[in-house]
C-alpha cells in the first residue's frame, strides 16, 4: 500500500506541476491587455493616464521579465496568496473564489455521487431484464450523448420557461438574504435543482450503459456458467456479476472527472450560476491574470484530489492492486 500511494502521489505531483505552469502561461501569451480594461473603469478622470497605468502595472508586477514572474507566482502560490484580481480590482483572487467554489461542491459531488450510484443500478437492472433494456437503453444513449450545455438549455427550457416551476439563472433571487432560514433555504433550492439535474441526468446515462454491458458480460463468463452448474441462484450470480461490473465502473469515473468539471463550467454559464466555471469566464472576457489562474488551480486541485480519491478506493475494493504492489503477484 505504501508503494502504490508514494507512485500515485509522485505521479500526481508531476501532473500539478505542469498544469500550474500551463495555467500560469496561457492567459499572458493569449491576445488582450487586462491593465487597459482596468483602466476604463477610471475614464472618468480627466489626465493622469500614464501615471495610472504605470502603478497598476507595477502592482501586478507586470513589468517584471517573464520568468520572474513565474518564479514568483510560485513562491507566492506556496504562501497561500494568489494574487489581487484586476477585474474586481482591489479584491483578492483566494476571497473571490472561497465565496465561488462552494456552489461548486454543492452541484458537483452530489451529481456524480447520485449518478454514479442510480446509473449503476439502472444499468444492473436493464442488463438482466429484457423488457426494461428495451425501453431504458434509447433513453441512457440520448442522455449520455447530450452536451452538458445543450441539455442545460434543454432543461432551462422546460422547467424554466414552458412549465415556469424552477428560475432559470443565479444561485438565488435578487430580493432574498442569504441566512439560515427556510425561506432562504427553499428559494436557494430552486435555483440548485436545474443545473444539478443537469449535470445528474447526462452523468447517468453513461454509467447506466457502462454497468449494464458489464453485467451482460459477466453473467456470460466461464465462472457465471460453473457456478450456474453448481446450482447457484440466479440473484447470487447478478450479485457477483455487479461487483466485478463496479471495478470498471471505478476506473471510468477517475477518467470521466475531468470532462465532468468542464461539463459543470458550460451548466453554469447556462444558468449564470456564480460557481467556478461561471467566474473563470467572466475572468477570461477581462483578460484577469490572476483570477483565471486562481480559477483553473482549483480547478486543477478538485480533479486531481477526486482521482486520488478514486485511486485509493479502487485499491481498497480491488485486492489484486494491493497485490502487486506488494509483489504478490
Amino acid at each position: 500500500m505504501g508503494r502504490y500511494l508514494t507512485r500515485k502521489i509522485v505521479i500526481y505531483l508531476i501532473t500539478f506541476f505542469f498544469a500550474v505552469t500551463l495555467n500560469w502561461a496561457v492567459p499572458r501569451f493569449a491576445p488582450g491587455d487586462p491593465i487597459s480594461m482596468l483602466l476604463s473603469r477610471f475614464s472618468f478622470l480627466e489626465g493622469g493616464r500614464e501615471i495610472l497605468e504605470s502603478f497598476f502595472v507595477k502592482t501586478f508586477g507586470l513589468d517584471q521579465p517573464l520568468l520572474q514572474q513565474y518564479f514568483g507566482f510560485w513562491r507566492s502560490l506556496f504562501a497561500g496568496d494568489l494574487g489581487i484580481s484586476i477585474s474586481q480590482y482591489p479584491k483578492p483572487v483566494m476571497n473571490i473564489i472561497r465565496e465561488a467554489i462552494i456552489y461548486d461542491i454543492i452541484i458537483l459531488v452530489p451529481a456524480i455521487i447520485l449518478s454514479w450510484i442510480i446509473g449503476n443500478k439502472l444499468g444492473a437492472s436493464s442488463g438482466v431484464n429484457k423488457k426494461a433494456d428495451n425501453f431504458l437503453m434509447p433513453v441512457f444513449y440520448f442522455l449520455t450523448s447530450s452536451p452538458y450545455f445543450w441539455f442545460a438549455l434543454l432543461v432551462s427550457y422546460l422547467l424554466g420557461i414552458v412549465l415556469g416551476i424552477f428560475p432559470t439563472s443565479h444561485a438565488y433571487s435578487a430580493t432574498m438574504r442569504p441566512g439560515w432560514n427556510w425561506a432562504f433555504i427553499l428559494d436557494f433550492f430552486m435555483h440548485w435543482f436545474m443545473p444539478f439535474l443537469s449535470l445528474f441526468l447526462v452523468q447517468l446515462g453513461g454509467w447506466a450503459i457502462g454497468m449494464r454491458n458489464m453485467i451482460i458480460y459477466e453473467t456470460n463468463t466461464n465462472y457465471a456458467k460453473y457456478m450456474e452448474s453448481l446450482g447457484a441462484s440466479e440473484r447470487l450470480i447478478r450479485r457477483y456479476g455487479f461487483r466485478n461490473g463496479l471495478l470498471p465502473q471505478v476506473t471510468g469515473l477517475a477518467i470521466s472527472l475531468g470532462t465532468i468539471v468542464s461539463g459543470a463550467v458550460l451548466t453554469q454559464m447556462v444558468f449564470s450560476y456564480p460557481g467556478l466555471g461561471y467566474l473563470m469566464v467572466q475572468a477570461i472576457k477581462q483578460n484577469d491574470y490572476f483570477l483565471i489562474q486562481g480559477c483553473f488551480l482549483f480547478l486543477i486541485i478538485m480533479v486531481l484530489v477526486a482521482n486520488f480519491t478514486v485511486d485509493i478506493i479502487y485499491m481498497i475494493i480491488d485486492p489484486r492492486v494491493r497485490h502487486s504492489y506488494a509483489g504478490e503477484v
